[in-house]
């Protein structure tokens, strides 16, 4: 269940199968033709945020986008192909990468060192590392769990990521923004002139293989929303 956030006035295309790449499922960016969450139908997943540190940004750098989607196009494993990105990380400005395949889920950051093996469990991702300790992590979290007390649904979800509730100062991390900007942005939506949760993707996949991949997306002025659904198996 994800969130993306982004400036409003980067083209996007919503999701569906890509022409180019028909096994792959998300929305793309259309600027550098990337995207921030797909998957395809033999199975695999990725998705990327960005690490926020506006004191060390390059001016010029390849895509984090591209991150997602090349893993989807070849037939590397989640290992084979975290550490072969690892050597080269530092040529990209500051990224978080999840990639999966039906046997296990690995993380790699270049801001952190090795990659890492997810067991079972549940996680939060933000702008910082895996499982920092903001607190839209923390509150996303604790609401995620107490969903799987029950039959989760992905309304259920779609709620947890509309929560506009922000961090109090004290509790802000420190990226290099302002004071208001860094409040803007502390909150799991975020609604901000310019910038925000253009958004939502809630992914089901059940022990028969069987996919359900919803994306919501927000009008930019009324944050009412249009849907997008599909179905299928993974091959």
């Amino acid at each position: 269940a994800a969130n993306r956030d982004e400036f409003y006035n980067r083209k996007t295309a919503a999701a569906g199968f890509w022409k180019d790449h028909p096994e792959i499922l998300g929305g793309r960016d259309l600027e550098a033709g990337g995207t921030w969450m797909a998957m395809n139908t033999n199975g695999k997943i990725a998705m990327v945020t960005n690490y926020r540190d506006l004191h060390n940004l390059k001016l010029v750098a390849p895509s984090r986008g591209h991150l997602v989607s090349d893993f989807l196009k070849n037939d590397s494993d989640v290992e084979s192909y975290l550490k072969s990105i690892e050597p080269v990380g530092k040529e990209y400005n500051g990224f978080n990468l999840i990639v999966g395949d039906q046997e296990k889920i690995g993380y790699l950051s270049n801001y952190k060192e090795g990659i890492e093996i997810l067991s079972d469990g549940i996680y939060g991702l933000s702008n910082g590392l895996l499982d920092s300790n903001w607190l839209k992590v923390v509150r996303g979290k604790e609401k995620f769990t107490m969903l799987l007390h029950g039959d989760v649904t992905a309304a259920e979800l779609f709620g947890l990521l509309r929560d506009e509730e922000r961090a109090p100062d004290d509790q802000l991390p420190k990226t290099g923004l302002d004071i208001e900007r860094e409040r803007a942005v502390s909150s799991i939506f975020i609604k901000s002139p310019g910038y925000g949760s253009r958004c939502s993707t809630v992914v089901f996949v059940d022990h028969n293989n069987h996919v359900e991949f919803t994306e919501r997306i927000y009008d930019l002025e009324t944050f009412d929303y249009t849907t997008n659904r599909f179905e299928y198996k993974i091959e």
